[in-house]
């Protein structure tokens, strides 16, 4: 590393307020980061006769469920969003809403107008319906994370007295019904507010300083993957814990029992990462690098889809790791040789766009 870089890293270390906890950002960034490259790992666009179609390597190499483990973080997001919620508030609501909401949204509109522009020309050059339908899914997939987050958000004081365990059983209700003869198709939405609410509420209770950080730590991460382990074996619940084209049921649309569970487990280990990660960060340079990351972390979260999609429609023929069907560990191998392809397309997003994120003001920057 060059003595320049060393020197910038020490800059953002020493402007970092000594009360920061930078272990909640390293979690941040570690959840951003394995919905990245899960996505990236586990997400191929097949090319079939003269059109693009989804796929996936979980469906012909289940094996690899694993990998989705590692990589579905998005319950350690929530955990720390309920944490950032919970902690008291220096503006009265309506104040500190528009601050979090303008940092979390304010990215969005970019996206869509670029992919208004894209979809408009494929449908002019005459692209298929199947094509232009499987990329802008792919695109827009993760917006239902940020309406759901920024949904949770603004309802911080109505859910903030809220035991986590109060939505877990509303979740457990929910599959019991879903899964019945008798209740509507409907109800397993239920579950997308009430799934996501367990971890956010666990956050603010974490944020409250109402939790003994590390008992609570081992007891989620030792029964949260127990549940899951169970649910899985005994129940039927999918191993992946992403979906799956072509398969019937998963885990997160809606989210399952098995996802809350499976993710009350990350939520555990995260706790007990804390101590680490405040060790780790007290270095400047690992913590300029979760600094810089967080200062764009929904440019990252909203544009690593596009940036895959760039590369597989830029590269011509039929490319291993790109545009074959996924189907052989082989495949695997060549996806892991484009990753930093992606990242470096990423990159570029990142340059155009990244200042729509930081286009806050320092007032509201201070907030996060």
């Amino acid at each position: 590393m060059t003595q320049r870089a060393l020197t910038l890293a020490r800059r953002i270390s020493d402007a970092t307020p000594p009360d920061r906890d930078r272990a909640v950002d390293g979690l941040r960034a570690l959840a951003i980061g394995g919905v990245v490259l899960g996505h990236w790992l586990v997400t191929a666009l097949v090319t079939d006769g003269g059109t693009v179609r989804g796929a996936s390597p979980l469906r012909f190499l289940p094996e690899l469920a694993p990998v989705s483990w590692l990589f579905q973080t998005l319950a350690v997001f929530f955990l720390v969003g309920g944490y950032t919620a919970g902690r008291p508030r220096t503006l009265p609501y309506r104040p500190w809403l528009a601050a979090r909401l303008t940092r979390l949204l304010r990215p969005v509109p970019p996206l869509l107008g670029v992919w208004t522009v894209v979809v408009a020309v494929l449908l002019a050059t005459g692209a298929a319906d199947r094509t232009v339908h499987t990329l802008v899914k792919l695109v827009l997939s993760p917006l239902w994370f940020l309406l759901v987050f920024a949904a949770l958000t603004a309802a911080t004081p109505l859910v903030s007295r809220l035991h986590w365990q109060w939505p877990l059983s509303v979740v457990i209700a929910v599959d019991v019904l879903r899964f019945g003869p008798l209740a509507p198709s409907w109800i397993a939405w239920v579950n997308l507010g009430a799934g996501w609410l367990v971890p956010f509420c666990l956050g603010i209770a974490w944020s409250r300083g109402t939790l003994n950080v590390r008992r609570t730590g081992w007891q989620l991460l030792i029964g949260g993957a127990a549940a899951t382990a169970a649910l899985i074996h005994w129940f039927g619940y999918p191993a992946s814990m992403v979906g799956v084209p072509g398969e019937g049921m998963s885990n997160l649309n809606p989210p399952t029992l098995a996802a809350v569970t499976f993710g009350l487990a990350q939520c555990g280990l995260a706790l007990l990462l804390l101590g680490p990660l405040r060790k780790l960060l007290a270095r400047p340079v690992a913590w300029a690098g979760v600094a810089l990351l967080n200062l764009s972390a929904m440019t990252v979260f909203l544009w690593h889809q596009t940036a895959m999609i760039t590369v597989t429609l830029a590269v011509d023929g039929t490319r291993p790791g790109l545009h074959t069907v996924p189907d052989t560990p082989g495949w695997m191998a060549a996806r892991m040789l484009w990753l930093p392809v992606f990242a470096l397309v990423l990159a570029c997003c990142w340059t155009l766009f990244h200042r729509f994120e930081r286009g806050v003001s320092r007032r509201s920057a201070a907030m996060r």
